[in-house]
């Protein structure tokens, strides 16, 4: 049986989580959870994260409809970072594109490289 207390959590009780589309592969994002969130995670079958800004439990979609679904939650070999395989709905970034790597850095020069949905 899976604790999630046998991970690797920070000084601040985080661990970081990355958002992975489960049928394609596409890295999504990047966010921090507590045990408490990967237990809500794994329960509801919705991607549940804690917010460091606001302090407080957020369930991706919640307010924008933008969902996260479970497929798979992975450690890695140091048990120290997640890997969530989800279903997304819809933009998975708050800038309302798909992924939050929508920045390249190439030649030296910062590149858009992809824009917000419509």
């Amino acid at each position: 049986m899976f604790d999630p207390a046998s991970l690797r959590f920070d000084g601040h009780g985080l661990i970081p989580a990355i958002a992975q589309d489960a049928d394609n592969g596409e890295v999504l994002m990047l966010a921090w959870m507590n045990e408490e969130s990967i237990v809500r995670t794994l329960r509801s079958g919705r991607a549940t994260y804690w917010s460091r800004s606001r302090q407080a439990f957020w369930t991706k979609g919640e307010s924008s409809g933008h969902v996260q679904e479970l497929v798979e939650l992975r450690l890695d070999c140091d048990r120290d970072c997640l890997l969530l395989l989800v279903r997304q709905t819809g933009p998975a970034c708050h800038t309302n594109r798909r992924s939050c790597f929508y920045t390249a850095v190439r030649d030296g020069t910062e590149t858009e490289i992809m824009a917000p949905a419509l």
